[in-house]
């Protein structure tokens, strides 16, 4: 099983940017799909963005146009570059890993992301 450690959180202003980084144990070439789950205070933990073995994406409506979810197969790392950031991202950012059928195998333990003035 992969394990993955997330890097890259912190505290930015409204209009900001960051880039998080989920680095795997291993490599990534043979895992299905890839992306980060994002929990917000009280709120029920959302898919944020995905990407596949063949380079598909797909984004929650809500980032659309300001998050970039990439994979970098030399690293065994996936990226978000989160720009335009707004206070309403402000949650937990969860990487994770899942095969094929859409059974998540890994979870990394999850880094805070806080957009304030």
């Amino acid at each position: 099983q992969v394990q993955l450690v997330e890097f890259g959180g912190g505290t930015v202003q409204p209009g900001g940017s960051l880039r998080l980084s989920c680095v795997a144990s291993r490599s990534i070439f043979d895992i299905y799909g890839m992306g980060w789950y994002r929990q917000a205070p009280g709120k029920q933990r959302e898919l944020a963005a995905i990407i596949t073995s063949g380079g598909s994406t797909k984004y929650v409506d809500s980032v659309k146009g300001r998050f970039t979810i990439s994979r970098d197969y030399a690293k065994n790392t996936v990226y978000l570059k989160m720009n335009s950031l707004k206070p309403e991202d402000t949650a937990v950012y969860y990487c994770y890993a899942q095969n094929s059928e859409g059974i998540i195998e890994s979870w990394g333990q999850g880094t805070q992301v806080t957009v304030s003035s």
